[in-house]
Formats: C-alpha cells, structure tokens, sequence
C-alpha cells in the first residue's frame, strides 16, 4: 500500500481557538489575513474556514472573511459548515481564480444531509465524506466498527461517483478521530481499521482520507516525553500508524512538527499497546503511563 505526503489543511480560522474567536468577536479582518497567511508560509495546502454562528447570522460578514482571505493567500478553502444555506454563501463568494483554478473543498456531507450536495450547482467542489455515522432506518447511528466507516465510504464514493460527476480525487473521507484520552470504546482503533479498509478497496483507488488530527490530543495533560510534548506526540503517533494505510489529510496546525518519532519513543510504544484496550482496561493502562 502506497503511503503518500501529508496534506495539511489549516484548522486554526475557527472559534474554537479562543485568539481566533475574538478575531471575528473584534471584526478584525486583518488579523484574519495575517492567520491565513501565517498557516500558508506554515505549509497548509488548505485554509479550513469556520466563523461559528456568525456564519448563520451574518451572511455579509462571512462574504467579507471569505474576501480578504482570498486577498490574502492564494490557497484553497474549505467551507466547515454542515448547513445548505451557509454554504451557498460560501461557494457564491469563493472565486477559484484567486486560488490558482483550485476547487473549494465542501465539509462535511453526511448520509443525513445528503441535501448539501445541492451545493454543486453552484461550482465545482471537493467533497468531504464524514463517514463516522450512518443513516440505519431513518435515523443517524454513530458508527463503532471498521467495516461500518468502510461501506460509508464506499455507498457515498459511488453515489458521488454517478449522481454527481465526482472523481474519486475530488472525494475525501473524514473518518473522524477521537480523543485518545477518553477512548475507551476503541473508536481510534476503529478509525486505523477503517483506514485500512478504505485503503484495500481497489474502488476507493485515489480517494483521500483525512481527520481532524488535533482531536486525538486533546485532554491530556501538558507534559514531555523523551523531549516531545504529549499532544504532538500522539498526533505523531497517530499518524504513524495512519498514514501507511492511506492517511493523507489532516485538518491540523500547520506549523506543528508531524515527522515520525523514533521507533522506541515512549509515547509511541504506549499508544500502540493502548489502542490495543478498551474499557476500564484502558483507561487504567492510560493512567498507569501518565504516572511514568
């Protein structure tokens, strides 16, 4: 199985950084600008654009962010807003020209708002997939196993594929990471299973696989490991075992270091006997490392 380079589309343009929110709180577009460009000059090859609920409210001021920050950087957008209407705004005011003729990514479709798809009449758009829950009689059921994330993926790859047109490089699964230190249900292992599936299936050939990589350290306390901060630690973790899978998409910090860890780094060693467990089996191993 092929691994490719990582992709790293800039997460930081959402309220959930509390120096970002009072950038929208205080209206202030060039601080906006100076972010984008930061996570360009960083290495994203995407900005992710989220303003929360100001999105819904205020339809101009969203236009006047998607604006500047295009002013700003020549990089492609990806619109975080499960919502038609938000992103009708969004592809309406996106102009590929400024972007290098790249095509905006849409995030995220779901099997229960498939509706969102409407949004293609508008320009052409990359798809992301999230394919951690499914619709299973009328309702929208969390998904716990492997194969659950894979045929997800695959049902939506192919209606992408004949109703819309896509090809499977415009098609990007989100397999949804978790937060390592509250996983005692195995949903990181399931993710790395679904990885794999996803990665086998000569019918996703091409298609990319991607996760908010900043999940899965959050919680954990702030300390070092063999010189190496515990959140950033996993991640790399994470994306070790991910990527020879075909993980190639992290919505991420740019600027964060994503190189491998040495083999025999302890964090690297625990976390791949950790996602091994579930459980109060975990969550004990968990704490046992956290007191080393």
């Amino acid at each position: 199985m092929k691994q490719h380079e990582l992709t790293i589309v800039g997460e930081r343009i959402n309220p959930g950084f509390k120096s970002s929110n009072a950038l929208f709180e205080n209206e202030d577009i060039p601080g906006i600008q100076e972010l984008a460009r930061k996570q360009a000059d960083a290495g994203a090859s995407y900005l992710n654009i989220n303003i929360g609920n100001r999105a819904v409210d205020d339809a101009q001021f969203m236009r006047e962010v998607i604006r500047a920050i295009q002013a700003a950087v020549d990089i492609p957008l990806s619109f975080d807003f499960p919502r038609l209407d938000v992103q009708e705004i969004c592809l309406t005011t996106y102009d590929p020209e400024k972007a290098k003729g790249h095509k905006p990514i849409i995030n995220s479709v779901a099997e229960s708002r498939i509706d969102m798809l409407d949004a293609l009449k508008i320009q052409p758009a990359r798809i992301m997939v999230m394919a951690s829950e499914r619709v299973e009689d009328g309702q929208m059921v969390a998904n716990t196993l492997p194969v659950e994330v894979h045929a997800v993926a695959s049902r939506m790859a192919t209606m992408l594929r004949s109703k819309h047109g896509l090809a499977n490089d415009d098609i990007i699964i989100d397999v949804s990471i978790s937060t390592f230190a509250a996983d005692n249900r195995g949903l990181t292992k399931m993710a790395l299973g679904g990885i794999e599936l996803i990665g086998c299936d000569p019918e996703l050939d091409g298609i990319h696989v991607m996760g908010g990589l900043s999940n899965v350290g959050l919680m954990l306390p702030k300390k070092e490991y063999a010189g190496v901060k515990l959140q950033n630690a996993i991640e790399r973790s994470f994306l070790m075992l991910a990527m020879p899978l075909g993980f190639d998409t992290a919505l991420a910090t740019p600027w964060q270091d994503h190189s491998p860890l040495p083999e025999d780094h302890p964090v690297l060693v625990a976390f791949k006997d950790l996602i091994e467990l579930q459980g109060v089996d975990f969550l004990r191993g968990l704490r046992a490392f956290l007191r080393t």
